[in-house]
Order: C-alpha cells, then sequence, then structure tokens
C-alpha cells in the first residue's frame, strides 16, 4: 500500500529562525520527533511538541513544529488539536482546521508546519516537551469542472491571496 505524503524535517536554520521568531530569547530545542501514527487504525499523524508549555484559560501559543510534509497532488493535510486536549481543555486550533496543502511544501519556508492554540476551556493547560498535542490526516479533495487555478504559490501562510 503507497502512501500520498512524507513526513520530514525543516532545515536546523529555517527550525532556529522560526523558533526565535516565536518564542524570542527561550533556548532552540533539538527538531522534535516526525509525526506518527498511534495504532495501525489511526487517521491521525500526532505532532510533538518541541517544549513544555502551559496555556492559561484564553492564552494562545504559536508552535513552530520544525515539520513540513511533501503530499501528493489532489491530498491536503488537516490539522486539529489532540482529541482528548480538545475534550478536556477546549482546546482549539486558532484558524479552526488548519489547511496544508501540497504546494506548501515549496514555500520560502520550506513549508514549517506551525499550529497555533488557544485554551477556550477554564482551567491551566500542559504539554510536555515531546507529548503529542496536535494531529493531521491526509485527505482526498476533488475539484469543480470549471477550476482554472493557475497560481503558483511563492511565500508562506496567506502567500495565496484570497482575501474577500
Amino acid at each position: 500500500m503507497g502512501g500520498v505524503a512524507r513526513f520530514m524535517h525543516v532545515s536546523p536554520q529555517r527550525f532556529q529562525a522560526d523558533w526565535r521568531d516565536a518564542f524570542g530569547d527561550i533556548a532552540v530545542p533539538a527538531l522534535p520527533a516526525l509525526p506518527r501514527r498511534a495504532t495501525a487504525g489511526s487517521a491521525g499523524y500526532d505532532f510533538f511538541s518541541p517544549l513544555a508549555f502551559t496555556l492559561e484559560p484564553g492564552a494562545c501559543v504559536r508552535i513552530p513544529t520544525g515539520v513540513c510534509a511533501r503530499i501528493d497532488d489532489g491530498w491536503v493535510l488537516m490539522l486539529f488539536p489532540r482529541s482528548g486536549l480538545g475534550f478536556k481543555y477546549r482546546l482549539q486550533l486558532n484558524n479552526t482546521v488548519g489547511i496544508v496543502d501540497a504546494d506548501y511544501f515549496g514555500a520560502r519556508n520550506e513549508g514549517h508546519i506551525f499550529i497555533k492554540l488557544t485554551n477556550a476551556g477554564d482551567r491551566p493547560m500542559t504539554v510536555g516537551a515531546g507529548e503529542a498535542f496536535a494531529q493531521g490526516v491526509f485527505l482526498p479533495f476533488g475539484l469543480t469542472d470549471d477550476d482554472d487555478a493557475r497560481g503558483e504559490r511563492t511565500g508562506g501562510f496567506g502567500s495565496t491571496g484570497g482575501g474577500l
């Protein structure tokens, strides 16, 4: 059975630059483990936190994962909080569902996947370094009969425009 994608690490230089942008002087950790499924029946690939953090109610954190994904055409990676964290703490992604398109891999930022979370619950939530905090699911998608998209991605987040 063939796969539709491959997870890889971004370069150490990219991770360090993005880490400093997100956290300033907090020491840059080692790249975390690549996402993986916990069981043979799991749909989601767990993303692991490169740092320990506690989110107070209403607080958010933007985590550079150190991961990029080469994805086959016709597929998308959708990101969600781990189910248990969402259930227990109302942990939410700030963009509700993260969408990683196949052409994000070739972006200037090496396709570095960031995950921004908010604790929408009423009690603090702690995640340890190396602990799974989000999950990604690969899904196929369809196109309309009259699709005429010809644009090319050049940057990272929001680089394709899409303004309303």
